[in-house]
């Protein structure tokens, strides 16, 4: 019986161990009947709602940038371009009049 490659290193030399597949390479384990759990990344504004790349947001709470006089001011929309998993700052967004620049899921709403 051949085994499917691993799906975290793409090693050949997997194994079948009862019902799971193993890898000695990387040490990755899983049930090859079982769908594979996507690592998708789920950002939700203030307001709980989920935000995805491309979605419209509105700023709920004037922002002061880090490094400048700058400040975001309530009601300031921009375009999220990716999302990020971070501590901090999970946006990366182009915020209309200012250019491109990292903000909080917190502090925004989708529009």
């Amino acid at each position: 019986m051949s085994c499917p490659p691993c799906p975290s290193c793409q090693s050949e030399f997997v194994y079948q161990d009862q019902s799971l597949l193993i890898c000695p390479e990387c040490g990755h384990e899983w049930n090859p009947a079982e769908p594979e759990a996507e690592d998708t990344l789920t950002v939700k504004d203030a307001h709980g709602t989920l935000l995805s790349e491309g979605d419209k947001v509105t700023m709920i709470k004037d922002l002061k940038v880090k490094g400048s006089s700058l400040v975001l001011k309530v009601g300031t929309k921009a375009v999220i371009k990716r999302l990020v998993d971070s501590k901090d700052h999970q946006l990366d967004c182009k915020v209309d009049g200012v250019g491109d620049m990292m903000v909080t899921a917190h502090f925004v709403k989708k529009a």
